[in-house]
């Protein structure tokens, strides 16, 4: 079996958004520890990624969204200069350093890296240890700690660079991808599973009733064997029906009953379950093509462990 890679990249460590903030450089330092310590010898391959044109990213998103954070990064290179502020918030809850810009062009480069890696066969399937994370990001705005989103640029890449016809995005994390939505909703060439925690961040969960969309909306408190029934149901008869010649995964382990960002009650196991079942169908019609990008996960030591699970199962292990 080939080997399954991981990719990453140094800059993703050197954005942060000020001390305290959860989403911090930790959370990869803390996955790969787990990960090294593992040993998982040569079925797991570690690359270092390039940065993404913005030509590419610009498949996802808007040049002029674009252009705005790359505005933000000079106007505050100018006014660190200056003896000014060193971070530029963008929402309540999102701010840049000097270093976002090319953290966020460094993941979603490992995202387009990885879906070269894959569709070449140089490994069988990758997962992408980077932050900022992406499925928040919309086609014209940042938000949610997410500049650019990561998953949908490489769906995208997979179809207008490399010519697929049909893809599938899964959507794990507790908090409702509607970046990824607003970018795919409608796109009959994508299809979009998720579930994740509702009422919660963002408000209002899903706003579209397109048809490439199945959301699972649950309660707070919802058990992983729920979940796994849930999914069981809803998301891999479509999958089945759609046949997706690659898939996609935003892996968000917020929804881990340790998380406290959170009010799910996924466990290791659970990841490791619908990995497993991702793995299958990506077997049976993607000629086993996966690649899976790290979203949110804030208890360092749930989300060490539950990425190890999700790797394993993308490993075959």
């Amino acid at each position: 079996m080939r080997p399954t890679g991981l990719f990453t990249h140094a800059d993703c460590l050197r954005h942060e958004m000020g001390a305290g903030h959860p989403e911090c450089p930790d959370r990869l330092v803390a996955i790969e520890k787990r990960l090294r310590a593992a040993h998982f010898g040569d079925r797991l391959l570690w690359r270092e990624s390039n940065p993404a044109s913005l030509t590419d990213v610009e498949l996802a998103h808007d040049r002029f969204h674009v252009a705005a954070l790359r505005g933000l990064t000079e106007v505050l290179r100018e006014e660190i200069d200056a003896g000014g502020p060193t971070h530029t918030p963008v929402d309540p809850d999102t701010t840049l350093n000097i270093h976002t810009w090319d953290a966020a062009l460094a993941a979603a480069g490992a995202a387009l890296d990885a879906t070269d890696a894959v569709i070449a066969g140089e490994m069988s399937r990758a997962f992408c240890a980077v932050r900022p994370p992406g499925h928040h990001a919309t086609r014209e705005k940042a938000m949610g700690f997410c500049f650019f989103n990561n998953v949908a640029i490489a769906a995208r890449y997979a179809l207008d660079r490399h010519g697929l016809e049909r893809v599938a995005i899964v959507d794990f994390d507790v908090h409702h991808g509607n970046g990824t939505e607003d970018i795919v909703a409608g796109d009959d060439r994508i299809l979009m599973c998720g579930f994740y925690q509702h009422p919660f961040y963002p408000v209002g969960g899903s706003r579209s009733n397109a048809a490439n969309l199945i959301n699972m909306p649950v309660p707070a408190y919802t058990s992983g064997m729920d979940i796994r029934e849930l999914i069981d149901v809803m998301w891999l008869p479509r999958l089945e029906r759609f046949r997706p010649q690659m898939l996609f995964i935003s892996a968000g382990f917020d929804a881990h009953r340790d998380d406290d960002l959170g009010q799910l009650g996924l466990v290791e196991a659970d990841y490791a379950w619908i990995t497993h079942r991702l793995v299958d169908i990506a077997d049976r019609h993607a000629h086993g093509r996966v690649v899976s990008c790290l979203e949110g996960g804030y208890n360092l030591n749930a989300l060490a462990r539950s990425v190890e699970a999700h790797v394993a199962a993308l490993a075959g292990a």
